[in-house]
């Protein structure tokens, strides 16, 4: 593979970054580079291909529908593959969540839940609702309004001229064995309720990636907590929105982390692993009481709002198979969690310089407690990074957190590989 220089990667100080990996192809949990050495996928490629990558029920899917319609504008028009997902989709949400609004990525899916809540007030009630409630730690995407809800996040420092003030509450972060969880959690609701004290009827929602908070460090709350934020936002009239780009399609051990929780946010945001991995797309689903405030006579209380991509029927059926083979292999994501479990307790229990040990469905993740500047500019993560790449495993550590997510396809035997390779590489760096 001749490479270009011309290329600016994401996230890569290019002055400082290694070369690039070429990769030749992909298969199930592997990547195969151009020089012939394979890796385990142990992240699913930035979260997304949940199946594994090439399946070939999703490309089958994709070129079938390419021979029928790739494209048409969806202002005054719909096809089939939109709404036969989107009559999947509602299938496995919860029942109150039933109006399906198309966007192209995670951020977008985002920026739409946030633009729906604020003019839902301006449409209602007519009243201006102009600021959101963020947790520390979030992380919601890279357009302004998704900078925004996320502003804690330490990447967003040169556009903070650029974003919108919001205001923000500590994230209840736990762990196994934590024994102050709930103090954290009331201390969380307390500083929700004085925001409201300080600045009434200014809120239009509170916005949360539910369980598990995926670029602030894979950090975990509770079920108990996401119950409690439920009932919280409904007695104050606020708009409570789910974030469930990472979260959702079983990557909690249930389609979606508000299913686990028992828990119905007004708005949910999906993307990621929506087409397993193949193509961009995202929704963002709201309930009736926010459709309602938008139908009206009046053509300025439309959402005026769309992409040229907008429910694209390739991306809509690598979204249909993928949704297949999710409910088809739903035992296997669901019993991921107790495999991360015995194989932690088998390769890496008792390593001191681990903490804050923790599990969410297929996810593992934990600190390395070592000297330096805790969080995603950890020195150790790129020599991480490199030492598993040296050793056939894709991770991809944010700063001092180590964490696996892996696609749903991976058995018993490689995820022992992957944990004893871990263990290996800690043990020769640590």
């Amino acid at each position: 593979m001749k490479r270009s220089g011309s290329i600016w990667h994401p996230f890569t100080q290019m002055k400082t970054a290694p070369p690039p990996l070429p990769v030749k192809s992909g298969s199930g949990i592997y990547l195969e580079l151009e020089d012939g050495r394979r890796l385990i996928d142990c992240i699913s490629s930035w979260w997304v291909n949940i199946h594994g990558h090439a399946h070939p029920a999703i490309a089958k899917a994709i070129y079938d529908q390419a021979l029928i319609l790739e494209q048409v504008i969806f202002a005054g028009f719909t096809h089939e593959p939109a709404e036969k997902l989107a009559s999947g989709l509602l299938e496995i949400l919860p029942d109150k969540l039933n109006h399906i609004f198309f966007s192209d990525n995670g951020s977008t899916s985002v920026e739409v839940a946030l633009k729906l809540a604020c003019q839902f007030w301006q449409n209602n009630s007519g009243s201006l609702r102009p600021r959101f409630i963020g947790f520390e730690g979030g992380y919601h995407g890279d357009t302004a309004g998704a900078m925004s809800i996320g502003s804690s996040s330490p990447f967003w420092e040169p556009f903070r001229p650029l974003m919108f003030a919001i205001d923000t509450v500590p994230y209840p972060a736990t762990w196994d064995g934590d024994l102050d969880v709930e103090t954290k959690e009331n201390e969380s609701l307390s500083a929700l309720s004085k925001l409201l004290e300080t600045d009434k009827g200014q809120h239009a929602a509170i916005c949360i990636e539910p369980l598990v908070q995926g670029a602030g460090g894979m950090r975990m709350c509770r079920i108990e907590f996401l119950q409690k934020l439920e009932q919280f936002a409904k007695d104050n009239d606020l708009l409570l929105i789910f974030d469930e780009v990472m979260t959702g399609f079983g990557r909690t051990g249930d389609y979606f982390a508000c299913l686990k929780a028992k828990v119905t946010p007004d708005l949910i945001c999906l993307s990621k692993g929506i087409t397993g991995g193949f193509l961009p797309l995202s929704v963002t689903v709201c309930n009736e009481r926010i459709f309602q405030a938008f139908l009206s006579e009046d053509h300025s209380k439309t959402f005026f709002h769309g992409h040229s991509y907008t429910a694209n029927p390739l991306a809509c059926a690598a979204a249909i198979a993928s949704l297949q083979l999710l409910q088809e292999n739903k035992k296997t994501f669901a019993a991921m969690e107790s495999l991360h479990k015995k194989l932690f307790i088998e390769h890496l229990a008792g390593q001191a310089f681990i903490t804050n040990v923790r599990f969410c469905g297929t996810i593992f993740a934990a600190e390395l407690n070592l000297p330096g500047q805790d969080g995603y500019f950890h020195e150790v993560g790129p020599a991480l990074r490199q030492k598993f790449v040296e050793q056939g495993l894709l991770i991809r550590p944010l700063g001092n957190t180590i964490y696996l997510m892996p696609p749903y396809c991976i058995d018993t035997q490689a995820l022992a590989t992957v944990y004893a390779t871990i263990r290996q590489v800690l043990d020769s760096l640590l």
